[in-house]
């Protein structure tokens, strides 16, 4: 498996585009985003568990329902949500897709980003469709992955190659995401493609599975949004023979989606608003997942240990006080915790209780732009991962004024 370029674009059959239509007001961000796949693909999707969800996830949960999809259309800068006739505008913007490329409007799914609560005007969507699906190109992935963005700093795209049934296979995705990220699957985005050829059931639970492990395990604020969304398309060009049941075929798949998703969660946590860190969180030794899982959550969660990243300030205590309110049962007795980066690693707290070590040390460590916080329970041998970013002072900038 090799990481390469493409995006969303980097599988068989698959074109993008992205362009600025005028829904936001800065002409010069793009605001509307096309994926497109030249055959019927099989589609699976996952979605934000708050119960104020944007018109646009109503529309695609229906059209996806019978497992095909061949376009997704996606506009930043409103996320047409609490609006009366949002359900309208999202179906007719798929509608609009579906004039435009000539195939069914149940076979568009649909998302939408931005602002909640404001009314989103249509016409420069209607307007701007035609023209964005006469610009698809299999260079287009990156101008989808710029459509997408709202508070983000950068686009966020990624693709793998593999082999399938000695086939040669491609997996590629985009993602937009920078606050408002507490997924139980935030105003976080991800579209991905693939050329596999497998079935909408079995593509339903590797997306699934693999959520449950990577985006549900980030966190950049505590705030769980209203449009999060994680769509997948895989249209079989790669020729590989079906993918319908568990298997060897379905592993590789499975490692070829971890590896996209898992780079994406990292970019996107790295994206955080304001963030100057990327923080990953590694909790081994757990009794069972769901411990782990718990643990590596809280402690990614905690805004006393997101600060305390923030300042380089190896103030481990915050750590252990995460653990303990993580709702799980945990031997606190045992807990080690290590601080790593490029610059080394450092034994901060070992069986619940401080170590003598170099606040020199530490700082330097913490002071590197990606941090692992190194947690073992030393209880059993299960070990999960989350991710997310330091607080810092912009992020309250960011949010004190986004929608005015």
């Amino acid at each position: 498996m090799k990481m390469i370029n493409g995006g969303v674009c980097a599988a068989q059959g698959f074109k993008a585009a992205g362009m600025h239509c005028g829904v936001r007001k800065n002409k010069t961000k793009k605001d509307l985003a096309l994926i497109f796949s030249e055959v019927p693909a099989s589609a699976a999707g996952v979605y934000t568990t708050n119960l104020v969800k944007g018109a646009p996830i109503a529309v695609t949960k229906s059209h996806i329902a019978d497992g095909v999809a061949q376009a997704i259309i996606v506009n930043s800068g409103n996320a047409n949500t609490c609006n009366a006739n949002g359900v309208e505008v999202a179906e007719s913007m798929s509608q609009l897709t579906a004039d435009a490329l000539g195939i069914p409007s149940n076979n568009v799914l649909v998302a939408s980003t931005g602002v909640i609560g404001q009314p989103l005007n249509l016409e420069p969507i209607a307007a701007g469709i035609p023209e964005l699906a006469k610009t698809l190109s299999v260079e287009g992935g990156h101008d989808a992955a710029e459509a997408i963005m709202t508070t983000d700093t950068v686009a966020k795209e990624v693709a793998v190659e593999f082999e399938i049934g000695g086939k040669k296979c491609t997996l590629g995705g985009i993602a937009k995401g920078s606050g408002m990220i507490h997924p139980n699957m935030a105003t976080m985005l991800v579209f991905l493609t693939t050329d596999v050829c497998i079935s909408s059931d079995m593509l339903k639970k590797a997306l699934k599975s693999d959520v449950a492990n990577t985006f549900n395990m980030l966190s950049i604020d505590g705030d769980t949004s209203t449009n999060d969304s994680c769509m997948i398309m895989a249209n079989g060009l790669a020729g590989n023979e079906e993918i319908a049941y568990e298997g060897k075929d379905f592993i590789e798949f499975m490692r070829a989606l971890n590896t996209v998703t898992v780079a994406l969660c990292r970019m996107i946590a790295g994206d955080g608003e304001g963030a100057t860190k990327l923080l990953e969180c590694v909790v081994s030794g757990a009794s069972d997942i769901q411990t782990a899982k718990a643990v590596a959550k809280s402690v990614i969660c905690s805004s006393l240990l997101k600060a305390a990243m923030f300042g380089a300030d190896a103030n481990w205590g915050r750590v252990l006080c995460a653990i303990g309110y993580s709702g799980v049962k945990v031997d606190v007795d045992k807990v080690d915790v290590f601080f790593k980066s490029n610059k080394g690693i450092i034994n901060v707290c070992k069986d619940g209780a401080g170590l003598d070590f170099s606040e020199e040390i530490a700082k330097e460590i913490l002071l590197e732009d990606e941090i692992e916080i190194l947690i073992n329970l030393n209880s059993g041998s299960v070990t999960s991962t989350a991710w997310g970013c330091d607080l810092t002072y912009d992020y309250v900038k960011i949010n004190g004024d986004y929608r005015t």
